[in-house]
Formats: structure tokens, sequence, C-alpha cells
């Protein structure tokens, strides 16, 4: 099988422009290609985990990765999927976080002798002149078109700034710069970016007169709603400060059923052979595969060492109700009321559930626990001692948990 019939076969392509041409690059090595990572956080998060595991897989073959960092882009904002306009980050938040990315990427990917390329887009886009843009880029796109890419379209009603309607046109001209400065002929993105990577293609094609392709990889974090990625606390980072091991493992441990096939098939380095044994699996052996998805995930981010770790104390969880090393919630002072403390105000405070009257239903449906004992009064109170020690479990259905300690 070759590379780019394994990319296939593991369903992470969407769209390609020349599909002969892309296959030889990709097969032959011969492919330098670029993913890019707007900085609008100090962390990446699992929705840029699949673009880094096709970067790696690819890279793996013999091919060249380009991590463009968007420091100029981040100054303009992407409306691709947003309903409304980004909130503009000043030049030193966005310096900050390209330097996480930097940190982040390079545990990841191979940046040495030249294996790998990482660079930032605000070296080229923070020094165009705007008239010099506007003649000898802008004069390549029909605004007639643009209109009718999904990104704009789907933000006419509402509104799209004038800021906004530039990003395209800033996309694809990262596209050329990095073809005369590095020779890169390929650009990947999820599938909503199909719009603006087409632009790149075509700008090199219709300015430099040379060849230049685009594929779009299908994005399970991306292009199915974004359904994945997202916990009650907010986004699933790689940043160990910002989720912890155990945290990560255990959001791949709990995906659903029907997930499961699907991310070790786009996610991780197993052979196709040994996952394609698993599609038959029910029960007890798909929560096996759940854990082999997380423990493979899991190292990968974060070394085998942690993933064995939070495997462990996934397992102490379920078997005996409580594990050392899991999320965990410090009470304060001020969550206590004449030295008590309810138990719908340590269930929304310690961030299981997003509001008191959510975590009565959740008392009152049976679904809420204290050390293995179910509480069924939404009026039951513990006092500070009660998380003295090692502090106490407090779990919601059978995935969602904390240890509650005292600071």
């Amino acid at each position: 099988m070759t590379v780019y019939d394994e990319l296939v076969a593991r369903g992470l392509i969407a769209q390609v422009t020349d599909e002969e041409e892309i296959k030889e690059l990709i097969n032959t090595g011969k492919a330098t290609f670029y993913i890019g990572f707007d900085p609008t956080a100090d962390s990446l998060h699992v929705g840029h985990f699949m673009a880094l595991c096709l970067m790696k897989r690819l890279q793996m073959a013999g091919n060249r990765p380009i991590a463009l960092i968007g420091g100029g882009t981040a100054m303009v904002g992407d409306p691709s999927g947003r309903t409304d306009m980004r909130q503009m980050m000043t030049e030193e938040t966005i310096a900050h976080n390209c330097d996480c990315f930097r940190k982040q990427m390079s545990r990841f990917i191979d940046f040495s002798d030249g294996k790998a390329l990482l660079v930032n887009n605000a070296d080229w886009l923070m020094n165009l002149n705007y008239i010099e843009l506007l003649r000898d880029v802008g004069a390549h796109f029909s605004v007639n078109r643009m209109l009718t890419a999904e990104c704009y379209r789907q933000r006419m009603e509402k509104g799209l700034s004038f800021l906004e309607f530039n990003y395209m046109i800033m996309q694809s001209y990262d596209f050329m710069a990095l073809y005369e400065k590095y020779g890169c002929n390929l650009q990947f993105g999820g599938d909503d970016q199909w719009s603006n990577m087409l632009g790149g293609t075509e700008l090199i094609r219709r300015k430099l007169g040379k060849d230049a392709y685009a594929m779009t990889i299908n994005l399970l974090l991306n292009s199915e709603g974004k359904k994945m990625g997202k916990t009650q606390k907010g986004a699933v980072w790689l940043d160990a400060d910002k989720t912890s091991p155990f945290e990560f493992y255990q959001y791949w441990r709990n995906v659903d059923d029907a997930d499961v096939i699907k991310c070790l098939k786009m996610l991780t380095f197993l052979p196709l052979s040994e996952i394609e044994a698993m599609e038959s699996w029910q029960g007890s052996e798909l929560n096996k595969a759940k854990e082999i998805l997380a423990f493979e995930l899991t190292t990968l981010i974060h070394g085998e060492e942690e993933a064995r770790r939070a495997q462990e104390a996934a397992r102490a969880l379920f078997s005996s109700g409580n594990a050392a090393d899991m999320p965990t919630y410090e009470l304060a002072g001020d969550d206590f009321t004449d030295g008590a403390v309810d138990i719908l105000t340590l269930l929304h405070a310690s961030g299981l559930v997003p509001s008191k009257s959510e975590a009565r239903r959740a008392v009152q449906q049976g679904g809420v626990s204290v050390d293995g004992e179910k509480v069924l009064d939404i009026h039951t109170t513990y006092t500070r001692d009660t998380f003295s020690g090692d502090g106490v479990v407090l779990k919601k259905g059978k995935k969602n948990f904390r240890k509650i300690v005292v600071g």
C-alpha cells in the first residue's frame, strides 16, 4: 500500500486538486507541504491534533512539512465557521502564543537538519505595502467568486467585516510566499479551508505560472461539527498545564462508540490490519479499543510514562472509585456557608455541571455519588473535615468526576 493509499484507507482525505500529481509527490517523498496554525491561544488543542499527526505521518515517509504559524493572519482573523467576528488580539499576545506553539510542535515534529520548517507568516505579511498588495495580489481575485465561498456566505446575513474579507487573500499569499521561499508545492488543511486553499493554488498558477496543489484532510475534529475537542470545562489542550495527561487520556477513553475505529484510523500509527480487526468488537472489547486509543494518543503527546500513569489511574478510578491522578478541585473559603458546603455547590464549583439547576437534576436523577455512595438529597451538605486527608471523589454519571480537596 502506498503512502497516499494509506491516507485514503484511513479516511483522511476529503478532496484534492490534482490527484495523480499529489500521489506522485507524496509517494516519492517529494512533497514540501504546509499546514497553517493561527495562534489564537497559548496552546494547541485536539482540534490541531489530526494536522500534527498527518505532518508526522508524511514526514516519516520522507516528505518535508512546514508548520506555518499565523502571526500575521491572526491580526485579521479567520471567519470560517464563526457567527461573529473574532476578538482582536494584541501583537504581544500573538507573539506569546506563537512561542508556545513552537515549543509544542518541536516535541512532536522533527525539525532537525532541515527535515521540517517552522515559520511565521508575520515575517512577510506585516511588511506588505497595501497598494502593492492590491495591485499584485488583489487583481487575481474575483469578489463575486469570493462571496460564494462557504466561509463568507454563512456570515453575509449577520455581517462580514472588511477586515475578515481579506483573510482569503492573506492565506493565498502565504502559499505563494512559501512556494517562492522554500519550494512548498502542496498545502493541507481542513475541508472548511477549501476555498482559501484554492485561492492560493490559483494565485501561484496565475502570477508565477507554476504548478502547486491543495489537499484537504477529512478532519474528524472539524468537518463533523467540532463535536470532539470540547468538555464541560472548555477545550482539550495539548499543554499538560491546561489539560493534564490524565484528563487527556480520559477524554479519548470516553469517545462515542461510533467514533472509536474512526479515531484509531485517523489519529494513531497502529497498522491498519490491527485496527480493522477491532471493527467487529463489541461490549467490553470495544472498551478495550478505547483504552488502546487513549493510550496511543496520550503517548504521542505526553510520552509513554505519563500514558501508563494515566491508564493506571483511570483503571483504579473505575475499579475502586478512587485514583491519585484525577482532575482535582480545591475548595476555597467562600465555597462554605456556616462551615458546610452543599452538594449542588460542589457539583457547580468543581465544573462537573454548568449550573446549579443542572446539578439539581443530576442529583434527582440518581447520577451523583461521593466516594462511591449515591447522593439522592439535594440538600446534602458536607463539613470541611469531610475533605481532609486525600479528599473525596465526586462523580456525575459514569464518566465525569473530580477529586475534591480543601485548600
